[in-house]
């Protein structure tokens, strides 16, 4: 087991099963220390350290491993932005509406299917010394929240765009461009106009 764990160790935690393969592990031995709770699943061929330094974007990263085109959106996205008070029970990720089917084992995920206009706009990656995971912006985030406020709730998406507007670093002009693009300016727009004054 100490092999697979440095092994492991020397790549952030994560090995992918053909990497296992290429350093002269066999398929027992994986399964050996997954019953021994070395290592966990993320999806079929993705494993991750469960005893390594793992910080709070952690799940982030294993999503973002796990599915290389997934963008952190929505109520993952407004939590990690400081713009929520609620932590999600799972994580929320967008990807292209092309796009197959997502599988991941673990963490849990909430999938949404974005056009490529509203896919596109507005990612951010995040290096950290675990990884890197992408995230759409703040702005891209508020005006999800309105697409889906029928979905997340509409107490959800008034809370963020208040405390985005509380921010001293806040850009409603850019806001407004976005909401354009995602096709909620009329639906923000009223709001915007209230909360500003």
């Amino acid at each position: 087991m100490d092999r697979i764990v440095d092994l492991m160790q020397a790549n952030k935690g994560y090995a992918r099963t053909h990497e296992l393969r290429e350093a002269g592990f066999h398929s027992r031995e994986i399964t050996e220390a997954l019953k021994l709770n070395v290592i966990e699943k993320i999806k079929p061929g993705l494993y991750k350290l469960i005893d390594y330094e793992w910080d709070e974007n952690s799940s982030y990263i294993d999503v973002c491993k796990a599915k290389n085109d997934s963008v952190i959106c929505l109520l993952s996205a407004l939590h990690y932005h400081g713009l929520s008070t609620t932590k999600p029970e799972y994580i929320t990720i967008a990807v292209k509406r092309s796009t197959d089917k997502v599988r991941i084992d673990y963490p849990p995920v909430s999938v949404y299917y974005f056009a490529d206009s509203q896919y596109n706009l507005g990612i951010e990656q995040v290096n950290t010394k675990m990884g890197s995971f992408r995230i759409y912006n703040m702005e891209k985030s508020i005006c999800d929240s309105f697409r889906f406020r029928n979905k997340i709730g509409e107490d959800l998406a008034l809370e963020a765009l208040k405390t985005y507007l509380s921010l001293e670093n806040s850009k409603p002009t850019l806001l407004l461009e976005y909401a354009k693009t995602c096709r909620v300016k009329t639906i923000l727009l009223p709001y915007l106009k209230a909360m500003l004054g």
